[in-house]
């Protein structure tokens, strides 16, 4: 059945009801559409619009049909326009003509709306848990590698010694960012549209604020108009899953590259690599590979949105049917992405001993000499000078800084003393950056408080939206 056709003559085209058709896209949506029209009906009947027991067994009929989906017995029919059109027609052969009055007092333009909303704020609470069991997996592997001694990278060059629980931390800001922007959609997403119509509300006594309640939103949408034609939520939660992407995509290439025979800081698990089909030696890092790849699907999900939107005058035009495709894909591949991911990190075994090794190579205490210098009385740009010299003398005899003798520190300035060593040692050098927010134990100790208790208060903000 369709909601329309009245001054139609003709059956539409069966290659446009085709391309007109949202149900195989929409259709994950039946519990919300449900669930809005039980709200919707029951404020039809208590404000007298339609007859409280056409209200009372239109809404008997609902709660049937969606059980009856839940546990198999009625399947979605994939000829049906859309979602709505299912529901509403299955009710009127359920229970009859009183069916057709749930329709009252709304449009599909404002329910389309409503039920997107509804799914997108259950999809941002479970993504927000996806979010935080990375972050507690990282909390984890943080706790477990505070002095593990690793390079720290600028232009993938070896720079200066940090930890890996550091280098962790550094992720875990990037999702506790990821996690405010979720939560700040959600604030935005939290306006009930239902009671817009098509553009322009109802001539009916409808009470919006009785259906917002019911259905569990903060407030009302403003303006009509702007309520039907609105998909900034939907291309603001697309952002927010592309940062996330990004995020984890940056995180996998480093994962790439730690797994390599030339780095060999970690091994991957088993159960989260692949083999090849020719060499028998491989182990590939699929996992993190195919994150990084679905990353780019991401951001052409938000793009789509985005290039939908840029030209369409007000109100409602069909182009917005593409909303839901690339909202729904995006939802499920950074779902999918953040699971497996996690389970890859959470599993991944760390070469503590690779690391300090990486870590000794590449002069990554140059600048702690150049340090030693400076608080010994020299100006930096001096100190700068001299430990280039001192690096460029040892690349020529294939040597690192620890190996050259007193003497031959002296050879390059008479400040040096025997505490060189003390001050060049790996742990002395981490140790030392004890500024906020540095890889020193206590520094990363810090970090860690921070968190974890980021992480409890987050879990309690979304308690609160449920």
């Amino acid at each position: 059945m369709k909601l329309w056709g009245g001054r139609f003559e003709k059956g539409v085209n069966s290659l446009v009801n085709d391309f007109n058709s949202s149900i195989r896209v929409d259709s994950r949506m039946y519990k919300e559409d449900i669930l809005g029209s039980l709200a919707h009906v029951k404020m039809l009947g208590e404000q007298n619009i339609i007859p409280k027991e056409d209200s009372t067994k239109i809404a008997a009929g609902l709660e049937t049909i969606l059980k009856r989906i839940e546990k198999g017995v009625i399947k979605i029919d994939d000829s049906s326009e859309d979602i709505h059109s299912f529901i509403e027609s299955t009710l009127t052969y359920y229970i009859g003509d009183e069916g057709k009055k749930l329709h009252t007092g709304r449009s599909r333009n404002d329910q389309v709306t409503l039920d997107t909303k509804l799914y997108l704020k259950n999809a941002l609470i479970s993504l927000s848990n996806d979010v935080i069991n990375l972050q507690e997996i990282l909390y984890k592997k943080a706790c477990e590698n505070v002095n593990t001694i690793m390079p720290g990278y600028t232009h993938m060059q070896k720079a200066q010694p940090i930890t890996f629980s550091h280098h962790l931390l550094a992720y875990s800001e990037m999702f506790k960012r990821d996690l405010s922007r979720i939560l700040d959609c959600y604030k935005r997403l939290d306006e009930m549209p239902l009671g817009s119509g098509a553009l322009a509300t109802s001539t009916y006594n409808l009470d919006r604020h009785m259906i917002a309640k019911d259905l569990g939103f903060a407030q009302i949408t403003i303006n009509s108009l702007d309520s039907v034609s609105d998909r900034d939520y939907a291309i603001e939660a697309l952002s927010v899953l592309s940062m996330i992407m990004m995020h984890l995509s940056r995180f996998s290439e480093e994962i790439i590259l730690w797994a390599t025979n030339e780095f060999s800081f970690i091994e991957l698990s088993d159960e989260y690599s692949t083999g090849s089909s020719i060499m028998p030696q491989k182990k590939n890092p699929d996992v993190a590979e195919l994150v990084r790849g679905k990353t780019g699907r991401v951001y052409g999900d938000l793009i789509t949105l985005l290039t939908v939107m840029k030209g369409l005058p007000l109100a409602y035009n069909k182009d917005m049917q593409e909303d839901k495709e690339a909202l729904f894909d995006a939802l499920d591949t950074a779902s999918l992405s953040l699971k497996t991911f996690a389970g890859m990190l959470n599993t991944l075994k760390v070469n503590k001993d690779n690391m300090r090794k990486g870590a000794s190579l590449g002069f990554t205490n140059a600048t702690d000499v150049a340090d030693y210098l400076v608080k010994k009385g020299l100006a930096f740009r001096t100190a700068h000078e001299i430990v280039g010299a001192i690096v460029l003398h040892c690349i020529k005899e294939n040597i690192v800084i620890d190996d050259l003798s007193l003497e031959e520190f002296k050879n390059f300035s008479p400040i040096f003393e025997e505490d060189i060593y003390e001050a060049i040692d790996l742990v002395n050098c981490v140790e030392e950056r004890n500024v906020f927010g540095g890889p020193s134990s206590s520094s990363v100790k810090t970090q860690l408080e921070l968190l974890l208790e980021s992480i409890t208060k987050t879990k309690e903000a979304i308690k609160c939206l449920k």
